[in-house]
């Protein structure tokens, strides 16, 4: 995009308006990725400062060759991967707190909506972490598998793999097919 390609020099240049800009253009993006990755809103929303703080740590550095999009996306991916490894290490589950954001015409339908996101959240959350993030990078953020799979740094077939196994898994969850 040519905004972001002018976001990005004015952003090089020490432009606080570029970073406002910046933020308030991909924040909401990013948290809702960070929620379906994490599970859990508060690590979700220092998942997304983290990665806009390295942005402004490094705003002088800055190389993006391609889309911000989706190098702010790879930077928060990467940072969720590192706080399941420190929770790993420190054996403390990630509790599921999904935050769907649901606007609707009665408070029955936000009732449905709501426990259809609560039982969508548990079943993701199921999955193996690998399948995951290939599921949520694909479903929520529209990256084809090529990207991810430079993102994990794994093959082509890999990423198609793991997204076709992991929404077998999260149908065969929803389905009752599994117990949960």
């Amino acid at each position: 995009m040519l905004e972001d390609k002018l976001l990005i020099w004015r952003l090089r240049r020490g432009s606080l308006d570029a970073l406002r800009r910046i933020y308030d253009k991909y924040k909401v993006d990013l948290l809702k990725l960070a929620i379906a990755l994490t599970g859990d809103v508060c690590q979700s929303e220092d998942a997304v400062q983290d990665v806009f703080l390295k942005l402004v740590q490094s705003y002088d550095r800055i190389d993006i060759h391609g889309n911000l999009k989706s190098y702010l996306t790879a930077c928060l991916v990467n940072r969720v991967r590192t706080l399941h490894r420190t929770s790993r290490r420190h054996e403390r589950e990630v509790p599921l707190d999904p935050a769907a954001e649901a606007s609707s015409d009665s408070p029955e339908q936000w009732a449905v909506l709501n426990d259809q996101m609560r039982l969508l959240g548990e079943a993701v959350a199921q999955l193996p972490a690998e399948q995951r993030e290939v599921v949520v990078l694909r479903v929520d953020t529209g990256l084809g598998f090529r990207q991810i799979a430079r993102m994990q740094n794994v093959s082509l077939y890999t990423v198609q793999g793991r997204y076709r196994y992991g929404m077998r898994r999260l149908r065969s969850l929803l389905n009752g097919e599994e117990t949960q």
